[in-house]
């Protein structure tokens, strides 16, 4: 008598599905306890560092205090592109300025410019804030120390200073303005895209992107640059004065290096903030007096920082 082959079980084969959804759960609840404990350590970092900061910048504070009563130059810095709520914020930059000139121990204020420029009316408010203050302050003199770039808003605001200095490679200059857009209106005709637009007020979609440029819309926004263009020009003229090169190109908009600008009469000579504050103010030792953002502000930056590239590894 033949024996049967065995047969296959096919309850044996047949994968336990409870078991794997168990196994899942388990992995899953691994898994989100890990991811717990990271956010725990990582909070509590956090904190720690918090709690670390808050005596150093108090320290910081305190230093600061303790070292202004000594006779010294003060440095404001501006940096970047000068706008609202940014480091080059008209109201933080002047806000420094007028506490450099009220402290009796400061020999002489430099304001140290690395700026491409930006808004034209926080550039002007810096200007007129430099002048105010060198009238109020006849005996404290006011220096611009131009570091890798100083063009447009940035050249505005320096030649509010007595004189400028800046280093042969620096790039200064771009008396000018500029207005940026786009036009689309034949893109759109060729995808057979229909622009639908309503106004109240006939000039109130001025320069839209995706409609032609009418001529006398043209000319109205020529001519607001133009007026600020000219008093960009009577803010360098009155002071620069006679110091400037009659080179026409000069207004143009051009940038140069900064010793093609010393021979246009932008800039007065060569050097950096240490060497203003030790061979033209006299006053070797510098105090910074630049506004930075509030402890609060900086803390709150830095955390959101933080988490981001926590989430980010995390996830």
């Amino acid at each position: 008598m033949q024996d049967n082959p065995p047969q296959d079980n096919p309850k044996q084969d047949k994968p336990n599905f409870e078991q794997e959804v168990i196994k899942k759960l388990a992995f899953a609840a691994v898994t989100e306890q890990r991811r717990s404990r990271r956010w725990k350590i990582f909070f509590a970092f956090l904190f720690f560092g918090y709690l670390f900061s808050i005596p150093l910048f108090m320290r910081a504070e305190f230093d600061f205090d303790s070292e202004v009563d000594a006779r010294h130059t003060a440095l404001v810095d501006l940096r970047g592109i000068i706008g609202p709520q940014s480091d080059a914020d008209a109201d933080r930059i002047t806000a420094a300025l007028r506490e450099a000139f009220e402290n009796e121990a400061a020999a002489g204020v430099i304001l140290r410019i690395n700026s491409p420029g930006g808004s034209p009316v926080q550039a002007s408010y810096i200007y007129k804030e430099m002048r105010r203050l060198r009238e109020a302050h006849p005996h404290t003199p006011l220096h611009a120390v131009i570091a890798d770039v100083c063009a447009s808003g940035g050249y505005y605001v320096a030649v509010g200073a007595d004189k400028i200095y800046a280093n042969e490679s620096s790039l200064v200059g771009s008396i000018g303005v500029v207005m940026h857009g786009f036009g689309f209106e034949g893109a759109m005709q060729k995808l057979g895209i229909e622009r639908r637009l309503l106004t109240a007020g006939k000039h109130k979609a001025i320069f839209d992107p995706f409609s032609p440029a009418k001529q006398e819309d043209t000319a109205h926004l020529q001519g607001i640059l133009d007026e600020i263009h000219a008093e960009f020009i009577a803010a360098v003229k009155a002071g620069r004065a006679d110091r400037l090169s009659a080179d026409d190109t000069i207004f143009s908009g051009l940038v140069w290096s900064g010793a093609k600008a010393k021979a246009l009469g932008l800039v007065d000579g060569f050097g950096s903030a240490g060497y203003v504050a030790r061979e033209v103010i006299k006053a070797e030792t510098i105090i910074n007096y630049t506004r930075e953002k509030d402890l609060f502000s900086r803390l709150s930056e830095n955390i959101g920082i933080a988490i981001a590239n926590q989430l980010r590894r995390i996830w």
